[in-house]
């Protein structure tokens, strides 16, 4: 397990982008609940986001790519517009206690 951040440091509606264990990857927190994806975009595997704090689109209800502006569910990362329509963004393991939001680094993961 890798701590992230502490759990302040995520406030509801907020995502932020984290780089650890090899991984360019963004949490996002909604409802109360934490979720992470591999900031990779399924239509050209770039990164969705130019920054490290802006991977919501302007209602702050959906994930969005940057580059094309496909639209993608923040629980499930399912697209739901845009050129990879159907396709989705790579959930990663997460969890969160008092101390922090925690990462499980995948299989694949370096580090």
């Amino acid at each position: 397990m890798i701590l992230l951040c502490t759990p302040h440091d995520l406030a509801e509606g907020q995502s932020r982008g984290f780089k650890a264990a090899g991984l360019n990857l963004f949490l996002v927190r909604r409802q109360g609940r934490v979720y992470a994806y591999r900031n990779r975009c399924p239509h050209r595997e770039i990164p969705l986001g130019y920054d490290a704090e802006h991977y919501l689109d302007a209602s702050g209800r959906l994930l969005q790519c940057a580059h094309h502006g496909a639209l993608f569910l923040i629980e499930t990362g399912e697209c739901i517009q845009g050129p990879c329509l159907g396709d989705g963004l790579e959930a990663l393991a997460c969890r969160e206690d008092e101390q922090g939001i925690w990462l499980t680094p995948p299989d694949d993961a370096q580090g």
